[in-house]
């Protein structure tokens, strides 16, 4: 329990420092917050699950490298992005919708294409990893020469955020460079401590990795989003969220599979429901962010609940409980549907509003 305490206070301290030096340093160079949400907060945040992915491969236990991966993945959209949209509803920038949440979901979409084989192969590693390169080098590029900034868009308060006094290049640095390793102790402390709980418990590797390891490892996301949205700036949020799932995939999984030599074996049952419900919790932000540009606070209180539900799912059929069967018959004939026709719904709404404005706009025009 000592461990548990002391590693969320440093995760704490960690998101503080590295949410206002990359701030800085965003300022500094004139890229957007989302960008640096997209590329230094992303990878920082998710160096974490780095050390986890690596450290099991090594120990010769890829079942929780595959599982922390894509249960940070799910936990990231589902749990952080709903916590953080509790505190306050959070802005998607138009670069979001129309570029970084196609390339998570094609991603997604790809690991689990090539993970049909069983395995998650040195070559299937090295083309997740170029294409999250890529990817990444772009952002800054183009983040860069400006082409993704955008003005600033009020809040519920109609303020466009508070300005943290921008820091000099050292002093943002160094934020930038204690909060990571604050953020990886941090979280290695809980993750040790809330494991061996687990073990202890009868779980399995791949259980281990979906649930204790994927939240714990996901928890430096959630420092630095919700330090994020307590300062205004809630873009670098969604945009840290977004170029986490992405880095997790390229870096985090592929990364690993090259360092093993014969790639990294693919569990039937990941295969079978958790790659599948990691693509479904990608898609599941599109209609969102999609739709208005804003997650708003009940959008975040069902990603929650999705995500609460899944963790008793796996508990559930990980220790063969009684109440399985019908826990899962509930979700399946009641819940989910639910779910997925207001999805529906919301996206119909919402382009209809657009099509309603776009029409009048077109009318006063012509008049």
């Amino acid at each position: 329990m000592g461990l548990v305490v002391a590693g969320l206070v440093l995760l704490v301290a960690g998101g503080e420092g590295l949410v206002r030096g990359a701030s800085s340093i965003a300022h500094r160079l004139g890229m957007s917050p989302i960008v640096v949400g997209l590329t230094i907060v992303a990878f920082a945040t998710s160096s974490p699950e780095l050390a986890v992915s690596v450290g099991a491969v090594l120990r010769d236990e890829p079942e929780i490298a595959v599982g922390n991966v894509v249960g940070s993945n799910i936990a990231n959209v589902l749990l952080i992005l709903g916590i953080s949209a509790l505190i306050l509803p959070l802005l998607a920038r138009r670069r979001l919708v129309k570029i970084d949440v196609p390339v998570m979901v094609a991603l997604s979409i790809l690991l689990l294409v090539l993970a049909l084989d069983g395995r998650i192969s040195t070559v299937d590693g090295a083309l997740l990893l170029v294409i999250v390169l890529a990817h990444m080098a772009w952002s800054v590029w183009s983040g860069m020469r400006g082409g993704t900034a955008e003005p600033a868009e009020p809040d519920a308060a109609g303020t466009a955020g508070t300005q943290e006094r921008v820091l000099g290049w050292l002093p943002a640095l160094a934020l930038v460079l204690g909060g990571v390793g604050l953020l990886v102790l941090g979280s290695q402390w809980l993750v040790s401590g809330a494991s061996d709980i687990a073990r202890s418990l009868g779980l399995s590797n791949l259980v281990i990795g979906l649930t204790v390891v994927a939240i714990g490892t996901s928890l430096p996301e959630l420092a630095a989003s919700v330090v994020a949205v307590r300062q205004g700036e809630r873009d670098l949020a969604v945009g840290n969220i977004v170029g986490s799932n992405i880095v997790n995939i390229g870096i985090v999984l592929g990364l690993p599979a090259i360092i093993a030599g014969g790639g990294i074996p693919v569990p039937s049952a990941a295969i079978a429901l958790d790659i599948p419900l990691m693509i479904a919790s990608a898609i599941a932000l599109a209609p969102i962010v999609f739709t208005g540009f804003l997650i708003k606070r009940w959008e975040g209180g069902l990603f929650l609940a999705l995500y609460v539900s899944y963790v008793v799912y796996l508990v559930l059929w990980a220790t063969s409980h009684s109440a399985l069967e019908g826990f899962t018959l509930v979700m399946s004939v009641f819940v989910l549907p639910i779910v997925a026709l207001t999805f529906l719904l919301l996206v119909a709404y919402e382009v209809g509003l657009r099509r309603g404005r776009t029409q009048g706009a077109a009318r006063v025009r012509a008049e």
